[in-house]
């Protein structure tokens, strides 16, 4: 592969770029460059470009792209200086490494808060599920998946009993 998705599709190197911007970029270097033009196209630039497209299309991949070219630029001592915002655009501040930590300390008073009887009841109900489950069908390709689908139920529904987070 490239070894920089980025540089295929023209783009900054930046893993905060949207899909449109993607896409976009995707959609003129594969219409500049795709075989089937009438001057036959440039196939080897349309196949890196479709590489590069397929690996930084989603938000996640694009992280990911920007890590691994971050990583080989520490490894070559290139300037690692922060690149100038895209024109338009407001970056989100920064989320605080212990900030998922702050969720879980608040949960306990959430749930005191919230409705805890209901909360109780809920998880009543899918414990008593998931030992029917597992009583019933031990051992099968199933068990897991349907214990699986009654804690997906558990969480979602159990929110609703959860006391609104406190305002940052």
């Amino acid at each position: 592969m490239n070894p920089n998705p980025f540089d295929a599709l023209g783009l900054p190197t930046r893993r905060d770029l949207t899909d449109e911007q993607v896409r976009a970029a995707w959609h003129t270097v594969a219409a500049a460059t795709h075989p089937d033009r009438s001057d036959g196209g440039d196939p080897a630039r349309f196949a890196a470009a479709s590489a590069a497209y397929a690996e930084i299309r989603t938000p996640w991949a694009r992280s990911e792209a920007y890590a691994d070219h971050a990583e080989q630029a520490d490894d070559e001592e290139q300037d690692t200086s922060p690149l100038p915002p895209v024109p338009g655009e407001t970056l989100p501040p920064p989320v605080p490494p212990w900030q998922p930590l702050m969720a879980l300390a608040q949960f306990p008073a959430r749930v005191r808060r919230g409705r805890p009887l209901r909360l109780l009841i809920r998880g009543v109900i899918a414990a008593g599920v998931c030992l029917a489950v597992l009583h019933l069908i031990p051992g099968t390709a199933a068990a897991p998946a349907d214990v699986g689908g009654v804690i997906v139920w558990f969480v979602l529904t159990g929110r609703r009993d959860l006391a609104p987070p406190p305002e940052r």
